[in-house]
């Protein structure tokens, strides 16, 4: 009873303390979703590996051998992203992410034409 009682104590002194921990710099948790997706040729729409996907500017991955790329935590809101891979141009685009709902973009990168 007594290690109970002082169990009880300890949350109660620390959950003030802990509480504080949070200055505000980050939106709650319920705040962020999950965004994915596959990145292929627009020719022939094979997955191109190794292409950077970049969220508003900080958040950064690369697609594996298939094409796939995931970003577990993305602001909601508007963000801005951009997709690219050597030897293909550039998509440079916005996108609304709704809180707690993961989103999808399957993008197909072009080749540039020749000159």
């Amino acid at each position: 009873m007594k290690t109970l009682a002082r169990l009880i104590l300890a949350v109660a002194l620390l959950a003030p303390t802990l509480s504080a921990c949070d200055n505000g710099d980050l939106p709650p948790a319920t705040k962020f979703s999950a965004f994915h997706g596959v990145v292929t040729d627009a020719a022939t729409n094979k997955p191109i590996a190794n292409a950077t996907v970049i969220v508003d500017a900080v958040l950064t991955t690369t697609t594996d051998e298939n094409g796939a790329f995931s970003i577990a935590k993305v602001p909601s809101g508007t963000v801005d992203y951009v997709i690219k891979a050597d030897g293909y141009k550039d998509i440079n685009a916005s996108v609304n992410i709704e809180p707690g709902k993961p989103l999808e973009l399957n993008a197909a990168l072009q080749q540039p034409t020749p000159p």
